[in-house]
């Protein structure tokens, strides 16, 4: 059962200091954390809903967040989101795990309902809310995913759930593309990046694009180099091409794929909808997705002045009404 308590005013409020001693406390777990937009996320959500609640990030050093995870019950936190590198030590230290937690062997959410852990994953069903915000549904189309790590098969997951008719990974080695194939049961395959060209959805869910991972470099006419080698001529209008990465807020593959029509959209709204579950799980509210999304832009446009990030280039809502 969703936590009901705690509902009065932040700080400032008639109720005093806060945080006070009933003050209910969540966060976020991950090696590093300190770039995390999760509290920014969290925290607008909880002042705008007013409850009496706060977020906050927990350096847990690689091989801890199994313990991480435990002390919750010993802490009273309510709930933690997870990133890297402790999904799946996470996942082995909940009591028990939603069907898309099992699945996949890792969770980005646990929850301490009445002292028993619940894992459970939202990131590939906050792609889909993601997708849902530019008018865009998966039912019934082709899609390519680019990578096989953890975040694509959470994608490729969800999409096969959403109703995809053909989910395509193509990676770099053959037998990673297949085991991320397998997500999407007999509507998923191994491929190749030629394959963009049949697709109506496009998915980067590798680093290559991120800020500050690598070099950008180009090919020798000057074209951006892109996720797998994939050739800017296989894009084109009456597609989406979707990239997980948000900063920069256009990557070389959006750029490219703007430039030859298709219609694009960021990592910017997969995060805030994945957070914006978590927050629904943990306090049975609907989330502000609107108010998240405005402050995850001005932390992001705050970062970009100060340098921290680079160039992130134009930033824009990802939430748009439809």
């Amino acid at each position: 059962m969703a936590d009901t308590r705690g509902h009065g005013p932040r700080p400032g409020g008639s109720l005093g200091a806060w945080p006070s001693a009933t003050t209910v406390l969540a966060g976020v777990i991950g090696d590093p954390v300190e770039h995390s937009l999760s509290p920014v996320l969290h925290n607008a959500a909880m002042v705008e809903l007013g409850l009496d609640w706060a977020y906050v990030a927990f350096p847990v050093p690689a091989g801890r967040g199994g313990r991480a995870v435990e002390a919750m019950l010993d802490l009273g936190l309510r709930g933690l989101s997870v990133t890297m590198p402790h999904k799946a030590m996470a996942a082995a230290a909940c009591l028990r795990l939603t069907a898309v937690a099992e699945r996949l062997g890792v969770v980005n959410t646990v929850t301490n309902l009445n002292g028993e852990l619940v894992g459970d994953s939202t990131d590939g069903a906050g792609f889909v809310d993601s997708l849902a915000d530019q008018g865009w549904s998966p039912e019934g189309k082709k899609c390519l995913v680019l990578g096989a790590g953890g975040a694509a098969r959470a994608v490729v997951l969800a999409l096969a759930e959403a109703g995809a008719s053909r989910v395509t990974v193509a990676a770099r080695q053959a037998e990673q593309a297949a085991a991320a194939a397998a997500f999407a049961g007999p509507r998923g395959a191994p491929g190749q990046p030629r394959e963009a060209e049949q697709a109506d959805l496009v998915v980067n869910a590798t680093p290559v694009g991120m800020a500050g991972v690598g070099r950008s470099s180009t090919s020798g006419d000057g074209v951006p180099s892109l996720p797998l080698g994939l050739s800017p001529d296989r894009l084109g209008p009456g597609q989406l091409v979707a990239d997980l990465i948000y900063a920069p807020a256009t990557t070389p593959l959006l750029a490219v794929a703007r430039s030859r029509g298709a219609d694009t959209c960021n990592g910017l709204g997969m995060l805030i909808h994945q957070a914006a579950r978590q927050l629904r799980i943990w306090t049975g509210r609907e989330a502000p997705v609107e108010v998240m999304s405005a402050a995850a832009l001005r932390e992001l446009r705050k970062r970009a002045e100060s340098g921290s990030l680079g160039a992130l280039g134009q930033l824009e809502d990802p939430v748009r009404p439809v």
